[in-house]
């Protein structure tokens, strides 16, 4: 089998940017790899994630519960994994997704009362990677960017037009929870945590590369 290497975090922490540092790293070594992104969404099984961002479910968050949610971006990767990836995963080939199982930890688990959180990290583990067979990560990556300071680069992304984001991106409370999770399980899990920014500000986005490239190199 090959490593799979997850980057997370929360959206505005930089994942899009250090995946393409990272491309042009290994590229310039001319290293074989793959690197995989979810949600899907050229693919259609990513449908019922659209609806859910796009508030056809409900109109925030807390509208479709933790385990509903969950199953939609699990589907999604269980499609992604047997028709695009699995093939190069099995063979050897070293893996890097954008987001993967460790999402919905981030996103959907605040949705649990925090008594239930080890509970629902067990479900999560079991359903994806036992159940559903998709491949455990050897090494997971959060991204953590403060909320005050990601909501800045949000803002440039979408020239400051508030109806662009999605139900999670347009919820404050709902993304300081998130971070709590994220944190909470990257403690329970294993995960490795990478500051992304500094006195408010976001740190130099080599400083960060050099991180992710290292904990590549040691896959």
């Amino acid at each position: 089998m090959g490593k799979l290497m997850v980057i997370d975090g929360l959206d505005g922490c930089g994942k899009s940017t250090q995946l393409d540092l990272l491309d042009k790293a290994l590229s310039a070594r001319e290293e074989t790899y793959r690197q995989i992104s979810f949600p899907d969404y050229a693919q259609p099984s990513s449908a019922l994630v659209k609806m859910y961002l796009g508030g056809d479910l409900g109109g925030s968050p807390a509208a479709v519960n933790a385990y509903a949610a969950s199953s939609f971006y699990a589907v999604d990767r269980y499609a992604s994994y047997k028709c695009f990836w699995g093939a190069d995963y099995e063979a050897g080939v070293p893996i890097v997704a954008a987001r993967y199982t460790t999402s919905n930890a981030i996103h959907q688990m605040t949705k649990c009362d925090e008594s239930e959180w080890d509970n629902y990290l067990a479900w999560l583990e079991d359903y994806e990677y036992r159940l559903l067979g998709l491949p455990k990560p050897d090494k997971v990556i959060f991204l953590d960017m403060p909320l005050e300071v990601s909501q800045k680069l949000l803002a440039k992304r979408y020239d400051g037009d508030e109806g662009k984001k999605d139900i999670h991106e347009r919820d404050n409370t709902y993304l300081v929870n998130c971070r709590r999770a994220a944190l909470y399980a990257a403690e329970k899990l294993g995960w490795i945590v990478i500051p992304c920014s500094r006195n408010g500000e976001p740190l130099p986005l080599e400083e960060i590369h050099q991180n992710i490239l290292d904990c590549y190199n040691s896959l």
